[in-house]
């Protein structure tokens, strides 16, 4: 498939700049793949849809405060994203406002930048971890045009979030509230949590026109023992395993491929699998998940979950009744 197979136009001003007043307030577009039909509510609705025996799997993944700003000796502003630790405080980054030098940073912390491999190598001279939380900012993407503010901290971070490392929010968790996951739980669903840490491989821009040639960077995932066996016991039972997310989907379909396909395995694992439509997946059988940019490689997963023709019929629905789009947009639940 090509490129532009996965392009549309989408307004500047659809794309959200802030969270909804409440999680759970944002509006729920239903697509059912079998009937072809496109329903409209609000997430808090999602209830209705989801049925005793249901396991609802999270990535409890949490954002690090990756955005910092510095200043060149000669007083040129520098902003550095961190992308992975590579040795401690040596991160692979993505640097503007220099090329390579010195940057002089807050609280009396140096780095130097030198290019490595199309982004940057980044050494602190000091320790970076025990300073981050306080230099550094939520690293809201850049279709968001305004700067991070104290909101963030909490809105870009799901309710359930509890391990450090991800660079950027698994955004379809972030409609979940934690009474919300308790009537969830009431209902007889099962919710269950993994682990993958976002990283640079989940929004790095799609270069080849021939999508197939695209290789995603890996990202590291861990599923706990009992998420594993809740997963393995559904899906040999019949009932059906929710996805919340591109990146809970990654991580399953990973793991079930290196497991010959026969359910996830408990345990860490890398995640460099690249979902486009023809893949046959092997564990998931629901997705919620959010709008996404164009030609992305998480439109393509989710275009290859719903069929690439549904999708864009229900993105242009979502334009036609002005859903918020994006990271703080509204969301999608597939059927």
């Amino acid at each position: 498939m090509k490129l532009l197979d996965f392009n549309y136009s989408l307004p500047k001003n659809r794309i959200a700049q802030y969270p909804a007043g409440e999680r759970d307030s944002s509006r729920l577009l239903v697509v059912n793949r079998k009937r072809g039909k496109i329903d409209h509510r609000l997430f808090r609705d999602i209830t209705g849809y989801l049925h005793p025996g249901d396991v609802l799997v999270l990535n409890d993944t949490r954002v690090i405060p990756a955005r910092i700003y510095g200043a060149k000796p000669t007083g040129g502003k520098v902003e550095i994203l961190l992308i992975k630790e590579e040795l401690p405080n040596t991160w692979e980054a993505l640097v503007k406002g220099i090329i390579q030098g010195r940057v002089i940073l807050k609280e009396g912390l140096t780095a130097s930048v030198s290019r490595f491999n199309g982004t940057a190598r980044v050494k602190f001279e000091g320790n970076i971890q025990n300073s981050l939380k306080r230099i550094g900012v939520m690293p809201l993407p850049p279709y968001i045009k305004r700067q991070s503010a104290p909101s963030d901290t909490e809105r870009y971070q799901t309710v359930y979030a509890k391990k450090d490392g991800a660079i950027a929010a698994p955004t379809a968790g972030l409609h979940f509230t934690a009474e919300l996951l308790e009537r969830i739980e009431q209902k007889g669903v099962t919710v269950k949590k993994l682990t993958l840490h976002v990283g640079y491989g989940t929004f790095k821009p799609v270069q080849a026109n021939d999508i197939k040639k695209h290789e995603m960077d890996e990202e590291l995932y861990e599923i706990p023992g009992a998420t594993a066996d809740a997963i393995n016991r559904a899906k040999s039972e019949g009932s059906r395993v929710i996805a919340v997310g591109t990146t809970v989907t990654r991580a399953l379909e990973a793991s079930a491929g290196q497991n010959s396909g026969s359910g996830v395995r408990a345990g860490k694992g890398r995640a460099s699998i690249f979902i486009y439509p023809g893949y046959s997946f092997r564990v998931a059988d629901a997705l919620i998940t959010n709008f996404h940019l164009p030609k992305s490689t998480t439109m393509m997963l989710t275009s290859a979950f719903s069929g690439l023709t549904l999708l864009k019929k229900a993105y242009f629905e979502a334009l036609d009744k002005n859903y918020r789009f994006y990271s703080y947009g509204d969301a999608m639940l597939i059927i």
